[in-house]
């Protein structure tokens, strides 16, 4: 592949914005919606159901919106869904206004809307394949993920400060703002990255575009992958305020607090290992070494968390002292973690670069998220029903699952040096 030309490097401040934006307005809604949809006396079906249709349009959708973006072009597909993000979330403060029943449907509606419109991840990644050699390639996916890790630390502190501020419609407006300033900025700033060649991609049925690329031995290993390293975290971050809750015996209120610290230190280790790290260790030890060892260190962290006890008294004082109990220890694995779970995503997606071929790329990807969305909606409902039969359950089998991954993924990508590997077969 051709060294990208200079007029291609500043749009990746673009492109770090665009998902950044994206995941701040996604980080505003997510932690409103059962406050709101509770509110409006919604059951806790409709309150799951409203919770995974963002997901579960995005598993739906994914794969379409990344092969129109093979055929027609990056930016239009960028263009379109964050113009779409916008108006979801105006969508959802006219929802916010109302009150009753009427008002559950319309934000329904609403993350319906953005789940379908929800191509960003997807394109974004393929524009930087299109602009990025391969060796560079593990270093720039890492700012994808950089932009997603604080675009979701950042979204929960504006939901709270626009709630204080406007009341219940103004996470939305801000939301719908921040988009639309988004859009503004990729209309001036952000050329195109892929120019379709003359013999179009072909044209395929949603289901048809999965099995193109998960019958292809190399890319459907690295799907595979994704969604059980995606699984394993989703797994986690479901259940880790109930463990903590019951482990560290705290009240509701406490809970919150302890929960927003856990989450935040995971959002900003992650942010941090994308950000630099990964492409210093890329180098060093390589796309495929670095996949394997990443998934087993996110199974050290992830065993040991339902036997960390302990008591705390919630005060900044006090809040990580030996009062605490194993705070530290549970802060520690939170962070091994983070930091496994970070450095899984930007090589993977670097061999996905590499395994794929170029007239495919926003294909693979989006069939790679769509994956990835699947997971965020079965990993819920896995984990709390073993959580349910021992809190230790889901910990474990998702360790178990992580560590069989890795062994799997080194024998496959390491020791049978299958990288690069062979691109699918045209249909």
């Amino acid at each position: 592949m051709s060294k990208p030309s200079p007029s291609l490097r500043s749009p990746l401040a673009i492109i770090f914005l665009t998902v950044f934006i994206d995941l701040v307005g996604f980080g505003i809604v997510l932690p409103l919606l059962p406050t709101y949809a509770k509110s409006f006396g919604a059951s806790g079906l409709i309150v799951g159901c409203i919770m995974a249709a963002y997901s579960a349009m995005q598993f739906l959708f994914a794969p379409a919106w990344g092969a129109l973006s093979d055929r027609i072009g990056r930016r239009p597909v960028l263009l379109v869904s964050t113009a779409c993000a916008s108006l979801s979330y105006l969508l959802f403060a006219f929802g916010s206004s109302m009150t009753g029943h009427a008002a559950l449907w319309v934000i329904l509606a609403s993350r319906i809307f953005a789940g379908i419109c929800g191509a960003n991840l997807t394109v974004a990644q393929a524009y930087i394949a299109d602009i990025t050699p391969p060796e560079d390639s593990a270093k720039r996916m890492g700012l994808i993920g950089m932009a997603f890790g604080l675009g979701f630390i950042i979204g929960p502190m504006v939901a709270i400060g626009g709630q204080w501020m406007f009341g219940k419609t103004g996470p939305g407006w801000i939301a719908a703002g921040i988009c639309a300033a988004n859009f503004a900025a990729a209309v001036v700033r952000l050329p195109e990255s892929w120019k379709p060649g003359g013999s179009p991609p072909v044209q395929r049925t949603r289901s048809g575009q999965v099995r193109h690329v998960m019958e292809s031995p190399a890319l459907g290993f690295l799907v595979l992958v994704f969604f059980l390293a995606t699984f394993g975290f989703t797994c986690f971050e479901s259940n880790l305020s109930i463990l903590v809750t019951h482990n560290y015996q705290l009240s509701e209120h406490e809970a919150l607090k302890v929960g927003a610290v856990l989450f935040s230190f995971a959002g900003i280790i992650g942010a941090f290992v994308q950000a630099g790290p990964v492409g210093k260790l890329v180098k060093r030890l390589g796309e495929p070494r670095l996949v394997a060892g990443s998934l087993l260190v996110f199974a050290i962290g992830l065993l040991p968390m339902p036997w960390l006890h302990g008591t705390v008294a919630l005060t900044w004082g006090n809040l990580f002292s030996a009062h605490g109990g194993s705070w530290w220890l549970l802060l520690f694995f939170v962070a091994l973690i983070a930091i496994g779970s970070g450095l899984t995503r930007p090589p993977l997606f670097a061999l996905l670069q590499k395994a794929a071929p170029a007239s495919e790329r926003g294909l693979t990807f989006g069939v790679a998220q769509s994956g990835a969305s699947l997971a965020r909606i079965i990993g819920p409902i896995f984990a709390g029903w073993l959580y349910d039969r021992h809190p230790s359950w889901p910990y474990v089998s998702c360790a178990a699952i992580a560590l069989v991954t890795g062994v799997v993924a080194w024998k496959r990508l390491v020791r049978s040096a299958a990288v690069p590997m062979p691109a699918p077969r045209p249909a």
